[in-house]
């Protein structure tokens, strides 16, 4: 292994490891790690003993600032030049570049140096008016004395001094001075981030209906007479409020501090101490210059730009709960080694079936037709009846989109005539559409109907929830709020980022792993994952991991990022099936040789963890053995607790999916009834929780404990089980309000 230079000089590494409190020879390792193209799920496991056991959220903390940092330097380095270009680079302007630590504030000092449309100031000193604006600022900060002697300057007389064929008069020589002095006092660094400051802490988000035609649902009608102040909108709010906006419905401006804000303008053009009266006539100038230039240039400048950072702000909130939305998603516990049925529930074209085995293999497809115009109920439960006996189905997913709850009575009544233990849950089937007529789905059931596809996509989701829902596009699950409403690239990128994480924490088989799986492991890309499943059709199923060294576009460096990651149960070597990178395979046998083992022992866990707790006893303990074997001892551990643990799926230790047998209706639902549910979404207000009725209950983040949270995903996530208490139903609406006050523990899973 070999790790590129740490030198902890960088100055990029010092403030990482600075913002974030780690040390300085950790960043720069981790860096230098990123650098030589390591993923960031291989780096966390694979490389402790460099970084010192970072884990994966600091690695990629670390990634993120490294990127920031890095543009920031080559945008400094090009305001640098195109300043020196001009002639105008002084060193207090480039010492002022090299200490900014924000791309806001270099953007600041080089906006008076900035190529820019032709301004009102712009004509002026092309008026040759320049020397008057400069003049007037100069005689403002002279000493008062001097403005108060007899014979003193005299505005009108200065002004004179300029006119000619581009300015006949002297009011248009005095304006063309003002606007001078209005762009350069607005365009002043200070001046622009107090402003920026004070605008952002101090401001209020004011709203009004624009257009009420267009919001014929009164969606927005919350925000036809609203005010905030700035810093207290919550993301979700904003985000709102933003789209509501963009829609045409909502009016939006930001109301600044004025009466604080121009104070600090007239001091910064010379206007903050008491001036004589024979000053004031130069004082009511530039007064009238900096109100002009604060109404038409800084304050709808400040006001796009504090709109844009709290709009990035929530988007970036808005991302990070869709991401712990997904993850909790993606490693729900598999309901795997069972025959199940999954339904696509559907009123007019019927209820699409499929029937898939325990590995996912579709077994048979149909359609049923129970509801309007067809009304074929008895002929749908024969259909099921048969099914469930012919196949030994002893689960039924059923879809919760239109008819999910209808059909959910239809199963239950099945249920409950067929003799043996079946049951159904409810799956979340947003994306299922699109992944039926993807050229994925295409490719993986060329024989069935696309409407079909649907149906054995929402088996596999219970079966194995990982494995299915890496074929969607992360952002079509549904686990979010605004998801199309953020920025659509740093979704993604974050989105990636959670499937990534996912798909290499869990593991994957080589040998049954669909590409759209495989391109998510540590090191592989698309184009790879697909030429290891040819390669796995035409020569048969992989017997070690080495063999992905034979698969065309594989090499060295893929298969070191992704070997750890990928798992052969049947393969000639026990670890194969283990999270143990091949890299280690010679200390693991040094180990067995010590333990005096082969490694195929069928007690051979225990004899890991009796042989653990005996070293640690001994003098020098694991950190003896871990030097013996000549291996870190962080890999050691992970050594031990894979062998100890062989083949364990971390999903394990999340609650199992709730199964049913029986249905409720709203109007089974009483105040105060305490229930069992699923929680199917987070968002910054509270949860929404699957409780067996057609529509999922709010708890609101003011119900979910006996204590104040921060927020709801301090206390719950996606996937859990939860004890609620039914607090509100509102039928006509279809709105069930929950409290998860007065259960056993908060997050009562």
């Amino acid at each position: 292994m070999t790790v590129a230079s740490t030198g902890t000089d960088d100055p990029i590494s010092a403030l990482i490891a600075q913002e974030l409190d780690l040390g300085a020879g950790q960043v720069a390792r981790t860096i230098a790690l990123l650098d030589d193209d390591n993923t960031v799920p291989f780096i966390a496991r694979y490389r402790k003993e460099v970084t010192g056991g970072l884990d994966e959220e600091q690695i990629r903390a670390i990634e993120r600032r490294r990127t920031y940092l890095r543009q920031l330097r080559e945008r400094k380095a090009a305001v640098l030049a195109s300043i020196a270009e001009q002639g105008k680079l002084t060193d207090e302007l480039r010492a002022q570049l090299e200490a900014a630590t924000t791309l806001q504030t270099v953007e600041d000092l080089y906006l008076p140096y900035k190529p820019k449309r032709r301004t009102r100031a712009m004509i002026a000193r092309e008026r040759g008016l320049q020397p008057l604006a400069d003049r007037i600022r100069e005689l403002l900060a002279a000493p008062p004395k001097d403005l108060g002697k007899p014979g003193g300057p005299d505005l009108a007389a200065l002004a004179a001094e300029f006119l000619g064929e581009n300015v006949p008069n002297v009011e248009e020589a005095l304006q063309g001075a003002r606007d001078i002095i209005a762009e350069e006092v607005t365009e002043d660094a200070t001046v622009r981030a107090e402003t920026r400051t004070l605008t952002a802490n101090a401001g209020r988000l004011t709203v009004s209906l624009a257009d009420a035609s267009l919001d014929p649902t009164k969606k927005y009608e919350l925000y036809y007479d609203y005010s905030e102040a700035l810093d207290a909108v919550p993301p979700h709010r904003w985000l709102a409020i933003n789209r509501g906006e963009r829609e045409g419905v909502l009016r939006v401006h930001v109301d600044a501090p004025t009466e604080r804000i121009l104070p600090l303008l007239e001091a910064r053009a010379g206007l903050g101490r008491p001036l004589p009266p024979a000053a004031m006539p130069f004082v009511h100038q530039v007064r009238e210059a900096v109100g002009d230039g604060y109404k038409r240039l800084l304050a709808p400048a400040i006001e796009r730009e504090v709109r844009g950072d709290r709009t990035d702000d929530a988007d970036s909130h808005a991302v990070q709960i869709f991401a712990a939305n997904l993850r909790a998603l993606l490693l729900q516990p598999p309901l795997s080694g069972r025959v199940t049925i999954g339904i696509d529930p559907g009123i007019r074209t019927g209820c699409k079936i499929a029937v898939v085995d325990a590995t996912g293999k579709v077994l048979t497809t149909g359609t049923i037709y129970p509801f309007e115009p067809k009304n074929d109920r008895a002929g749908a439960k024969k259909t099921l009846f048969g099914l469930i006996r012919h196949f030994d189905a002893t689960i039924i997913a059923i879809g919760n989109g239109t008819a999910s709850r209808e059909t959910e009575a239809l199963v239950a009544e099945v249920i409950g005539e067929t003799p043996g233990r079946v049951m159904y849950a409810i799956v979340n089937e947003a994306g299922a559409s699109v992944y039926s007529a993807s050229p994925l789905a295409r490719k993986e059931m060329p024989d069935l109907d696309v409407s079909l596809r649907g149906a054995v996509s929402i088996a596999r989701r219970l079966q194995d929830p990982l494995a299915e829902l890496v074929k969607i596009d992360p952002q079509s699950i549904g686990v979010g709020l605004y998801q199309h409403d953020v920025d659509q690239r740093e979704l993604a990128a974050t989105l990636d980022a959670v499937v990534e994480s996912c798909v290499n924490l869990v593991g994957v088989d080589l040998n049954t792993a669909s590409p759209a799986l495989l391109k998510y492991v540590s090191g592989l890309t698309a184009k790879q994952a697909e030429a290891i499943v040819a390669h796995r059709d035409a020569h048969g199923p992989f017997r070690q991991r080495r063999e992905l060294l034979k698969v065309k576009s594989v090499g060295p460096k893929a298969f070191q990022q992704a070997a750890g990651f990928l798992k052969l149960p049947d393969g000639v070597n026990p670890l194969e099936n283990t999270p143990i990178h091949p890299e280690a395979y010679d200390a693991v046998e040094r180990l067995f040789a010590l333990m005096d083992v082969t490694g195929r022992e069928k007690d051979l866990p225990a004899r890991v963890r009796a042989f653990r707790q005996k070293t640690a006893r001994e003098k020098g303990g694991l950190a003896a053995l871990a030097a013996l074997l000549e291996i870190g001892e962080p890999t050691l551990a992970d050594i031990l607790d894979s062998l100890e643990r062989p083949g364990r799926d971390p999903r394990e230790d999340a609650p199992p999916v709730i199964l049913r047998q029986d249905v409720l209706s709203l109007d089974d639902l009483k105040e105060g009834m305490v229930l069992k549910g699923t929680v199917r979404n987070v968002v910054d207000f509270g949860l929404f929780v699957d409780i067996g009725v057609k529509q999922d209950g709010l708890v609101h983040i003011s119900e979910m404990a006996d204590r104040r949270i921060r927020h709801p995903l301090d206390v719950a996530q996606v996937g859990d089980i939860v004890r609620v208490r039914v607090l509100k139903v509102d039928k006509e609406r279809g709105r069930i309000g929950l409290s998860m006050k007065g259960m056993a523990g908060d997050g009562n899973n």
